[in-house]
């Protein structure tokens, strides 16, 4: 039973009791593995361009660009603490003594905290750190000749000075360039203006947490205007936070509903997976998903722009028959066995789904209806790069009951990796998910799709997490692009590895990639 207290804290999220009910019986119960089929590969699942239909997909595009209502949707909620884990963890256990500093000195290679303090000067963040330490009349140069690494930390990571560990990763300096920096949100506005925008306007939609709202309207309230000037566009830029109504509950130890100190229900954030619902409420027609933390400094953002142009002419293209096929089976004029076998085909080798074996009707009538159903859903083009053993999700054909075989991107922890099977179709995947999507909500009406209508609820994650040093089980929402688009249309066509080079670590700030200005370090 609930209290009246724990009514009033619903409410004001927007939750109803059953709706709590329901996230605590999915984390008693947990969420029923996914069934992969298998794996999608090139030919499979998977479309690889030669250079020509790149070109004209990128051609297709272009033609219409100027008459599009596109937009940039990036989740920029996260904050910056993973990036920093390794240093925050020496920052806690380094005391100075001699011991901790030959320990220190035994481990030099790439990645270590040797390195980092070694090649400090090549951090894009090196300048801010060094005017903040100067602020404090100290000099960051001799901090570092002292082995003073604590002080150097606490500048870098706490209020004492960036308080990196409280940024989200958006405002992290990512890039060097002549006489300035540039954050992971600037290099997506720069993207805006390079590929997703009408020669006139690019229009950006950033979420972000409520807690980091304010500095990130100022930075771009800020910089706006330059990035304005050296691209000749206006910068429309709209912003959300995660809707409150999406946070979880959790159980602790005992099971029983997590509380704080004062009795009061503990809510947890419900992941990514709750920004279809801020997706949901854009209304342009053609919309490019990135992560915040996949972007290049200028010189390598050749291969980045023309694959997401090409991304977005395949659909295009795709949309363009999908629509036709559409009002063909919807006027009923033409509804000989040459059109429904080149729909149904359509269906399975364009828009990723395989109908169940025998569940297509026979009766050209009520096969016409079966496959404007199947049809009329939103569509979704994902970029898929070769996979080089990077974490995460990838491309799979899963088995949906009742229904067949759909294409979605399906991350590791969703598979059963105990059942041989289901194993060895994990093992055999090619590809990796880069988060590198474009996509458009309308049907062939013009009508605007409500997404919540194609989450597949019985995806989530249940995970083991702390909560004042006591260990909880968390839920979280399914992922935006795994279960919450799971009932989408779907293609995947691979683009080059060129095209994903994210920032996970600080370390990765070092990488050749991202050096856009070569500094002595």
């Amino acid at each position: 039973m609930y209290s009246k207290n724990d009514i009033r804290q619903f409410r004001r999220r927007g939750l109803k009791p059953e709706q709590v009910d329901e996230q605590i019986e999915n984390l008693k119960r947990g969420f029923a593995p996914v069934a992969a089929a298998e794996a999608a590969t090139v030919g499979n699942g998977v479309t690889k361009l030669t250079e020509d239909e790149a070109q004209a997909a990128v051609r297709a595009f272009e033609s219409r660009r100027g008459e599009l209502d596109m937009v940039k949707f990036v989740p920029a909620s996260g904050s910056a603490t993973r990036m920093f884990k390794l240093l925050n963890s020496f920052r806690a256990r380094y005391t100075g003594s001699d011991e901790d500093y030959l320990e220190y000195l035994r481990h030099k290679e790439p990645g270590t905290v040797f390195s980092f303090f070694q090649h400090l000067k090549a951090y894009p963040f090196y300048a801010r750190l060094k005017e903040r330490v100067m602020e404090d009349r100290k000099d960051l140069d001799k901090m570092l000749w002292k082995n003073q690494f604590e002080d150097i930390l606490d500048y870098l990571l706490t209020e004492r000075g960036l308080d990196y560990n409280h940024t989200p990763k958006a405002l992290i300096d990512f890039h060097v360039y002549p006489g300035h920096t540039r954050t992971a949100l600037e290099e997506h506005l720069v993207e805006a203006a390079l590929y997703c925008s009408d020669g006139r306007r690019a229009k950006t939609h950033f979420t972000v947490s409520e807690e980091h709202m304010r500095r990130v309207k100022e930075l771009v309230k800020r910089e706006l205007k330059f990035y304005k000037k050296d691209f000749g566009v206006a910068f429309d830029v709209t912003y959300s936070a995660q809707k409150p109504e999406t946070d979880m509950v959790s159980l602790d130890r005992r099971g029983e509903l997590l509380r704080d100190g004062e009795g009061n229900v503990v809510f947890r954030p419900g992941g990514h997976g709750a920004l279809i619902h801020n997706l949901n409420e854009l209304k342009e027609r053609v919309i490019f998903i990135k992560n915040i933390d996949n972007v290049l400094p200028d010189r390598n953002k050749e291969a980045t722009v023309f694959w997401k142009k090409a991304l977005a002419g395949v659909l295009l293209e795709t949309q363009e028959r999908l629509f036709g096929y559409m009002r063909r089976l919807e006027r009923g004029k033409e509804r000989g066995g040459e059109l429904l076998a080149e729909a149904e085909a359509f269906l399975r080798e364009r828009l990723g789904f395989r109908p169940a074996e025998g569940s297509v009707p026979a009766d050209p009538e009520e096969r016409a209806r079966f496959l404007a159903r199947a049809m009329d859903r939103p569509l979704r083009v994902c970029g898929m790069v070769r996979n080089e053993g990077e974490p995460g999700g990838g491309p799979f054909w899963v088995s949906v009951p009742g229904e067949g075989e759909r294409l979605m991107i399906v991350e590791s922890a969703q598979l059963n990796l105990r059942d041989k099977e289901q194993k060895r179709i994990f093992a055999s995947s090619t590809h990796f998910n880069p988060v590198d999507i474009v996509c458009s909500p309308y049907n062939y009406r013009g009508k605007k799709y409500d997404l919540e209508d194609f989450i597949d609820r019985g995806q989530g994650f249940v995970t083991e997490k702390s909560y004042n040093g006591e260990d909880i089980r968390a839920q979280e929402l399914p992922g935006l692009w795994n279960g919450a688009m799971a009932g989408w249309n779907t293609l995947f066509v691979e683009v080059p590895l060129a095209t994903f080079s994210p920032v996970k670590t600080v370390f990765d700030l070092l990488r050749f990639e991202h050096r856009n200005v070569l500094r002595n370090d």
